[in-house]
């Protein structure tokens, strides 16, 4: 038996009949669907406050599963922006490409069709003259593999990306400062060094370019710290901008100081490099990388790039249906996990 004193749960048709309008546009109205006036909308959400209503999370989550269940005509754009001042050499990255496969398939699920615009084909003025037109509320804005590949007449402030839902691939960005999705990099690098440890390797050098926005050293340094010290080697750093010849010579120093049994890189010409200096892999040294998509390695780590795309849409439609528009105060960053792949550049070693 309910005790009598239990208050009565306030419905929609409370709040209908207290604003005079029916339940269905109070039910848009507290989505915040622009159908409904901002008048309208605001009178809803402060009767609803007046009244006490809380949401039925039951119904709610039935609401959700009828969505889910049911096929979804496509309703609306989602829009991908292309920063790099060559759009072409985008996609043509396997794991940026993965990205788009991702997110593609996963906006064609929930009803939208993604559509690609490259900044050097049109102004951020016009795109959004576009945007208004077609209604396209949601933008993904593509990673930069590195900063010297952008466009360098694209003027992001031509954007009023307060009108916008937006979602960044990585921090390779500088604005707009919104949230972003990306590979759970500092975890893939813990994870890379105890699966190489647990083939018999113990001196795991690690080879990169200095790029500020990754975060791969991070892991190196959390990893190193539960070995013994003399296991710890230093990072080889190559600069922004160094040649060929400087990096092999720096890489033959290295190698011949710190003696690794494995090299753990993110240089996609580390097998080239190792060959000029006739050093064989994996007889002579293991080799290992952070993203199996983009370097000619065998054995690491499979950042699940399709996954990053597909969270990258979730992340924006939910922006979308909560009318979540222009850059937060509090920046989300969702990170990916990645994933372990053997490969025959690290054979176990006893």
């Amino acid at each position: 038996m309910k005790d009598g004193s239990e208050k009565r749960r306030i419905t929609l048709a409370d709040i209908a009949k207290a604003c005079g309008v029916s339940s269905m546009t109070v039910s848009l109205a507290l989505r915040k669907n622009p159908k409904i006036s901002e008048k309208t909308r605001t009178l809803v959400k402060q009767k609803a406050e007046e009244l006490g209503y809380v949401p039925d999370p039951m119904l709610s989550a039935l609401n959700q599963y009828r969505g889910s269940t049911q096929e979804k005509p496509v309703q609306a754009t989602l829009a991908w922006i292309n920063p790099y001042h060559d759009p072409k050499r985008l996609r043509a990255m396997c794991e940026f490409n993965l990205y788009w496969e991702g997110a593609s398939s996963a906006a064609k699920e929930m009803g939208y069709h993604l559509e690609a615009f490259a900044t050097t084909k049109m102004s951020f003025s016009r795109m959004n003259s576009i945007f208004k037109t077609r209604n396209i509320q949601g933008i993904l804005l593509a990673a930069l593999c590195r900063p010297q590949f952008s466009d360098k007449n694209a003027d992001f402030t031509e954007m009023p990306w307060e009108d916008y839902a937006i979602v960044r691939f990585g921090r390779s960005t500088a604005y707009p400062e919104a949230h972003y999705v990306t590979s759970a990099q500092t975890s893939n690098t813990i994870l890379a060094f105890e699966k190489i440890l647990e083939k018999g390797y113990q001196r795991i050098g690690f080879v990169t370019e200095y790029r500020p926005m990754r975060t791969f050293s991070g892991g190196v340094t959390i990893a190193q710290q539960a070995l013994p010290e003399h296991q710890r080697l230093p990072i080889l750093l190559f600069t922004l901008g160094e040649n060929k010849e400087s990096r092999i010579q720096r890489l033959k120093q290295w190698i011949a100081e710190e003696k690794p049994d494995v090299i753990f890189t993110d240089e996609e010409k580390m097998p080239e490099f190792m060959s000029m200096l006739n050093i064989r892999i994996p007889d002579d040294i293991g080799l290992v990388t952070t993203s199996i998509h983009d370097t000619p390695i065998d054995a690491g780590i499979d950042q699940n790039p399709e996954e990053v795309g597909r969270t990258a849409v979730r992340t924006l439609v939910s922006l979308i249906n909560h009318q979540s528009f222009g850059i937060p105060s509090i920046r989300n960053e969702i990170l990916v996990d990645g994933r372990w792949v053997d490969g025959s550049m690290l054979p176990p070693r006893h």
